[in-house]
């Protein structure tokens, strides 16, 4: 129990199997579980949780609602059920997709017209498929958010899922536009398709409504849109769950997980610029000495940190919370791996 702000903050629990999520316990009974070896504890993208190793108890689960409130640069994620509130996310949207995307496509043209290996050119990517094929930098937007859903669901048993429904840009007088062709709908209807795949119940709801419950519950959110403090989108999360399972009208737990999505370097024919004497050196990939990028390790002398680039036989290892390199030399025997991982993340506590 949190003796400041009275809240309790749960521990996700996890059956047997390490796949089936049960309901949320609190640390003094998980404590209790890993002292007597009742349960193993480990850690699931930034979040503490245990995994027994005896039959639960019982399996009965109460209504869960994970809720997301849709963001340009920042979004919001709650966990609720009628009696606690097990967890806000404030997240930051994938937004260098586009951009990629772009460059990728001019280097590829400037390649032909030097002597260097590159592909033939084929038909635009941009005329095949059907009209409701989706821009790649859309894809990546709706695909960060139902990556978090599916890891939300895995350590929560969550029965409702619910997203403040944004307005696409429409065009006056292009019915068809509006309906098949704005990268927003596009992405929309994807993203609501692969969560009814998901077996849960999906509910929408608008803009206007989710202002509506704010001012119903007497609750108000900050203009500072970058500013990670619950006001700025958890609360609009907050608001759907509680509307969806209900429970007590005032928000019991305002505490953050803030997490950012790594973003890999893919692998490049080479740099973007030449070095001295016209040399464009190999660049990017996935993989660094046996490492994945991004997995979580610990070393010796810079404790926690996950895997960057590599420098020779050296790897770069990077600060779990802001990204900070903290060395382009840790050797890959010093390292030892503790678990895949996606994003950077950090606490922020409510005060």
């Amino acid at each position: 129990m949190d003796q400041q702000s009275g809240k309790t903050v749960f521990v996700p629990v996890m059956d047997r199997d390490g796949k089936t999520p049960l309901m949320p316990t609190t640390p003094s009974r998980a404590r209790r579980w890993i002292k007597s070896g009742e349960a193993t504890p480990f850690f699931k993208k930034g979040l503490f949780c245990v995994r027994l190793n005896r039959a639960p108890s019982g399996r009965e689960t109460q209504p869960i609602a994970a809720t997301a409130d849709p963001g340009s640069k920042r979004e919001g994620f709650t966990v609720k059920s009628k009696a606690h509130t097990y967890l806000n996310v404030h997240a930051e949207a994938v937004t260098w997709v586009k951009d990629a995307v772009k460059t990728r496509s001019e280097m590829r043209r400037g390649r032909r017209f030097r002597n260097t290996p590159c592909r033939k050119p084929g038909p635009s990517v941009a005329m095949m498929g059907t009209e409701k094929r989706m821009p790649p930098s859309t894809k990546a937007r709706w695909g960060w958010k139902l990556r978090v859903l599916h890891w939300l669901s895995a350590l929560f048993p969550v029965t409702d899922i619910g997203v403040e429904d944004v307005q696409a840009a429409t065009r006056k007088g292009k019915r068809k536009w509006n309906v098949s062709f704005s990268p927003l709908q596009v992405g929309k209807d994807w993203f609501y398709e692969e969560i009814r795949r998901m077996g849960v119940r999906l509910h929408l709801r608008a803009g206007f409504e989710t202002k509506a419950l704010r001012d119903r519950l007497g609750l108000r959110k900050t203009g500072r849109k970058l500013a990670e403090t619950f006001a700025a989108h958890c609360v609009d999360s907050w608001v759907i769950a509680w509307d969806i399972v209900g429970g007590d009208e005032t928000p019991d737990n305002r505490d953050l997980l803030c997490i950012q999505p790594i973003r890999p370097h893919r692998r490049q024919l080479h740099r973007l610029q030449p070095q001295k004497g016209g040399v464009r050196l190999p660049y990017g990939g996935t993989r660094s000495h046996g490492f994945k990028r991004g997995s979580l390790v610990r070393h010796a002398k810079w404790g926690l940190a996950y895997v960057g680039g590599v420098l020779k036989d050296r790897i770069s290892l990077h600060h779990i919370e802001n990204g900070k390199r903290l060395t382009q030399n840790a050797r890959p025997k010093d390292c030892r791996f503790l678990t895949f991982n996606i994003w950077r993340f950090h606490c922020v506590a409510h005060t």
